[in-house]
């Protein structure tokens, strides 16, 4: 099973981008990010012409997650516990055949030390706390999406420029490394050491 992830920063302004993404690379599941339309907004229709089923949670010019797959998609979750206030989309979770996926978007943070930097740990904590959940269910899934952190200096072109910056900052890399030392994979660091 091929699994992809996408940022794609606007379906509808990207939306050629992404048709052409999918063809080529022919993932059997999407996992999007930043989509930026509400959900009457989305391009069902387009992706369905190439075999693709949608669920997402959308916001109108803001965050939005989707997966798109191949066979049917089962939602089980369209947010984070945790913060009943939260109402950011920015989290999907479901199950397509035997395999729970997630779309996430992560927070950027703004600034370190910002009110959103202090959104973002938040965010963090909470997603924590469901890849426990989802550890003690013995399940195979996945969780894909945009971090918003670069978790090693060789993940962003000057790091000394971008030592105590966002994305790199001590916490948010301890954040990463924790969900790893949980025994989650980073995927891409698997295939691009």
């Amino acid at each position: 099973m091929k699994i992809a992830t996408f940022n794609v920063n606007s379906i509808k302004a990207r939306l050629g981008n992404v048709l052409d993404w999918l063809k080529a690379a022919d993932p059997d599941i999407a996992l999007l990010q930043e989509i930026k339309c509400a959900e009457q907004e989305f391009p069902g229709l387009e992706l369905s012409g190439l075999g693709y089923r949608a669920a997402l949670v959308g916001q109108k010019t803001y965050n939005g997650v989707a997966i798109l797959a191949k066979q049917p998609i089962q939602v089980d979750l369209t947010m984070l516990g945790g913060d009943g206030a939260d109402d950011a989309a920015r989290y999907i979770e479901g199950r397509v055949g035997e395999l729970r996926v997630a779309s996430i978007y992560v927070p950027n943070g703004q600034n370190v030390g910002s009110e959103k930097f202090q959104y973002k740990m938040g965010f963090l904590a909470r997603l924590e706390r469901r890849i426990k959940e989802l550890l003690a269910g013995e399940e195979a899934f996945v969780l894909g999406g945009d971090y918003n952190i670069a978790p090693f200096d060789i993940d962003v072109h000057d790091p000394k420029a971008w030592r105590g910056q966002i994305m790199v900052s001590p916490e948010e890399r301890s954040w990463f490394r924790r969900y790893l030392h949980l025994g989650l994979t980073d995927a891409y660091r698997v295939y691009h050491p």
